[in-house]
């Protein structure tokens, strides 16, 4: 007796979900969770696993619909921006076959359909990375002893900041992991004592680096190495020239000690009316493309210490008030030191503020942000002598408040005369608030 004729396989193609980048100096993420195992259904744009880098935790999405088919990098696995860490099998209904994601349960049932045979899957256009892989091409990681506790590099960045015993803290993951929710909580409530909360700036010039022995081998980090080239690259990509002016920050004073915030935010929302009067400088230019954008999302350079600095933006930053920017501005700050941005707040800024001041710095050239056509540098406030003008046009001596502002621009995009006008007009809406 004949046998009936096999159906034929319906084709897929795997689709690889990679790591994604998440700021300017973030080259690398460690996966901390898979929410989904081989051969479980997964929707477009649905969670498909955690990452966790040295300035950012979040979710990455599923880039389309299908059947995981693939995890390539197990948990606690760092690996650079781009590298594959999944693959996604679509157009058919067929589920590969494989071992399921670490620390994410138990296998799938047997129930499964069988794996496609390799006629049946186009393969990926990238590189699935060596790194992570065991002796059989499994994935997965080696199991763990019973008695070890092991923790991802960001919540051992952060025990180590906050000087925190990682033994002492409970952990709430799948086996007791210690998360990093878990350490911020045992800091917030009081488990450990947090350090003092370092100023903003956008430059390791701004402070002196650790001095080299306290780098293994005289080395620099990654991270500084990733700063040193996106500057170096914005310096070889524009035309870079830098204009001073001279500001009198008396009535800010008074004002800002009123209100009870910084002078960072009165300096942004003067620079955000500058921008709305000439929007020019509110502008991005990608090679030969200028775009100017009718937003202003501001970016306000933070530092995180040793482990380097990062941009928060705060989109349609025009909306908010000095005391809404204040607020903001320290959230963000706040957020960017507790690795909790989100990649939304890292991207698509369109002018950006550094303020070395905090240091007692008084002039210098800040680099700008690529592809931002222009970068404002807040320096210290500082009392001295200065000649003042009366109403009659008599002149005196008088102690002020004093800054400098400093504005690099790319004079691809930009000339000086227009440069000198946006400065002019952040000093005279300075100059004149209405204390």
């Amino acid at each position: 007796m004949s046998s009936s004729p096999t159906e034929p396989e319906t084709a897929s193609t795997l689709v690889d979900v990679t790591m994604p980048q998440m700021g300017v100096s973030v080259a690398e993420g460690t996966v901390v969770a898979w929410r989904f195992e081989i051969g479980d259904r997964i929707q477009a744009d649905e969670t498909i696993c955690e990452i966790s880098t040295d300035k950012i935790d979040t979710e990455v999405p599923s880039p389309v619909g299908g059947v995981l088919a693939e995890i390539l990098v197990p948990v606690d696995t760092t690996v650079e921006v781009g590298t594959p860490l999944a693959r996604i099998a679509v157009s058919g209904d067929v589920q590969p076959s494989g071992e399921p994601a670490p620390d994410a349960g138990p296998p799938a049932s047997s129930d499964a359909a069988p794996p496609p045979s390799p006629e049946a899957v186009t393969p990926p256009t990238s590189v699935t990375p060596e790194s992570g892989a065991s002796g059989n091409g499994s994935p997965l990681a080696p199991a763990r002893a019973a008695s070890s506790r092991r923790y991802s590099p960001v919540v051992q960045r952060i025990a180590a900041e906050h000087n925190v015993d990682l033994e002492a803290v409970p952990g709430t993951g799948r086996g007791g992991r210690v998360r990093k929710q878990d350490v911020l909580g045992f800091i917030e409530s009081g488990g450990a004592q947090a350090q003092e909360e370092p100023p903003m700036h956008i430059e390791s010039p701004y402070r002196p680096d650790p001095a080299p022995a306290a780098q293994a081998g005289g080395q620099l980090s990654r991270m500084r190495r990733q700063i040193g080239e996106h500057m170096k690259r914005s310096l070889e990509v524009s035309a870079t020239c830098t204009t001073w002016i001279e500001a009198d920050m008396s009535r800010v004073e008074t004002a800002r000690k009123r209100l009870g915030v910084t002078a960072l935010a009165f300096v942004a929302r003067a620079s955000i009316d500058a921008l709305r009067e000439f929007p020019a400088l509110n502008s991005w230019m990608e090679g030969e493309r200028y775009t100017q954008h009718s937003d202003v999302n501001l970016g306000i350079a933070v530092s995180l210490g040793d482990d380097g600095l990062i941009v928060p933006v705060i989109h349609k930053a025009h909306e908010l008030s000095v005391e809404g920017l204040a607020a903001r501005i320290r959230e963000l700050a706040r957020r960017a030191r507790s690795r909790q941005l989100t990649p939304d707040e890292v991207r698509g800024g369109t002018f950006t503020i550094t303020n070395p001041g905090q240091y007692g710095s008084i002039m210098a050239t800040p680099i700008i942000n690529q592809p931002q056509v222009a970068i404002l540098d807040f320096e210290a406030v500082i009392k001295r002598a200065v000649v003042v003008t009366d109403d009659q046009g008599s002149d005196s001596i008088a102690i002020r408040p004093m800054t400098i502002f400093g504005l690099s621009w790319d004079h691809r995009a930009l000339d000086g005369a227009l440069s000198a006008q946006f400065l002019a007009s952040v000093k005279r809406r300075l100059e004149d608030l209405t204390p």
